[in-house]
């Protein structure tokens, strides 16, 4: 399906999208699978959500729409970006249109909104996206799995340990959007960090959709620091780069940004601004991995963009579900036989370019790519990875049970060592 008939077959009024048909009168056995996806089609992020959509669609494409037999019907509710939107969404396709399993969303506050409703419901909710941490930590849940997704802090805990051992970098001050994502997002970071015997010479929080980053460019400059660690996501991040370049800081002081920061849907905007910059992910567009290649030509052909994490990660969680649903011969409606298969999948072959599985607790283990935003011939802009962590759990290079003592990361609670 391409962008245009995807635009169509959503209606903006109800951003609800049927595939294929459904006869009442099947039997259980050969009934369509009916999968919800909830996502952002309206408001702040809907470029963002747009994308989730398409990636996740573009996977059923290739596979014909169909698995174990049977036909896969994809339902799609806009969630508004909103938690009780996304509550009331969930719900409508849970107990009105029966769907089989939840997957989506974008924002961790509706992701939580609709873990909770999942907990009590005991439907099977599925988020690629949704990054807070104690939802496969302290306060996981056993039919909520992050397939194809991460915890906030999984990949700036290597980023920390590059930071110190690699550039040695030794004072760092840290920039972040002030809500759980940002804060553990940093937290992770500056845990490894100040464990290694760096210092975090102070921190800046600034709320969402900020417009104007001069005051706090000017905090940065007076630090005298070795680098800056950049969590910005969406047009916060568009903002904070291109205003870095306008204030002339490019160059002067290095960047080290947390995965949303140099993400395709970043990087397409502000271009040579952010060439040079590095972050760290679980996904790197401009890995020579054939792969991770193949994935990202389809892409391009489908929707004439590079992926952004959002496409990619919800490309990669149909792939990780379609394998789950052959192994139970798409029986999803038998749940613990279903969330089973789930977790018991290996991805071999994927567009994250190493076999890819989960821990005990629901969430991916993952090569991390320490990746620098270059760029093309074509005079595009992606992510080349220059150095990989393998098998980067959640947890790092800590024992879990030692780890899920030290509290959730906060705005007060970030891990710093420092003396």
């Amino acid at each position: 399906m391409n962008r245009r008939n995807f635009i169509k077959s959503t209606s903006a009024l109800t951003g609800l999208a049927v595939y294929g048909s459904f006869t009442e009168s099947f039997a259980q056995s050969s009934e369509p699978i009916k999968i919800g996806l909830l996502t952002p089609l309206t408001g702040v992020i809907a470029a963002g959500g747009k994308e989730i959509a398409e990636g996740f669609n573009l996977f059923w494409d290739q596979v014909g729409r169909k698995v174990a037999g049977r036909e896969v019907q994809i339902f799609i509710e806009d969630d508004g970006s909103n938690p009780d939107i996304a509550l009331q969404k969930a719900r409508k396709l849970t107990e009105q249109t029966k769907v089989d399993f939840l997957v989506g969303d974008l924002l961790a506050n509706t992701g939580l909104a609709v873990a909770e409703y999942a907990k009590t419901n005991g439907i099977p909710y599925f988020i690629p996206v949704i990054a807070a941490d104690d939802l496969t930590q302290r306060k996981r849940i056993p039919n909520v799995i992050r397939v194809a997704g991460y915890t906030a802090s999984q990949t700036s805990h290597p980023l920390g340990d590059y930071a110190y051992k690699k550039l040695g970098y030794r004072n760092i001050m840290t920039i972040s959007q002030d809500y759980t994502f940002g804060h553990e997002q940093c937290g992770g970071f500056c845990q490894v960090f100040t464990e290694l015997g760096g210092k975090i010479s102070g921190q800046l929080w600034n709320p969402l959709n900020t417009q104007d980053f001069s005051p706090y460019f000017a905090q940065i400059q007076a630090a005298k620091i070795d680098a800056l660690f950049v969590m910005e996501t969406g047009a916060d991040a568009n903002r904070f780069i291109a205003q870095w370049n306008n204030f002339g800081l490019k160059g002067k002081i290095p960047l080290l940004g947390a995965q949303n920061a140099t993400d395709q849907s970043v990087i397409r905007t502000v271009g040579a601004d952010a060439e040079g910059m590095i972050s760290a992910a679980h996904f790197a567009e401009g890995s020579p991995n054939v792969d991770t290649q193949k994935f990202v030509a389809e892409y391009n052909v489908a929707y004439k963009q590079y992926p952004s994490i959002y496409g990619f990660s919800h490309y990669t969680a149909a792939m990780w579900l379609y394998e789950a649903m052959k192994k139970v011969n798409g029986n999803v409606q038998d749940r613990p036989k279903f969330l089973a298969a789930v977790r018991s999948i290996t991805l071999e072959s994927s567009p994250l370019g190493r076999p890819v599985k989960l821990d005990d607790y629901g969430n991916p283990v993952y090569d991390v790519y320490i990746r620098k935003v270059v760029k093309r011939l074509d005079g595009k802009y992606w992510n080349v990875p220059i150095e990989t962590y393998p098998n980067v759990s959640q947890f790092w290079k800590y024992k879990p049970e030692e780890y899920l003592k030290q509290p959730a990361y906060s705005r007060t609670f970030q891990g710093i060592k420092n003396p």
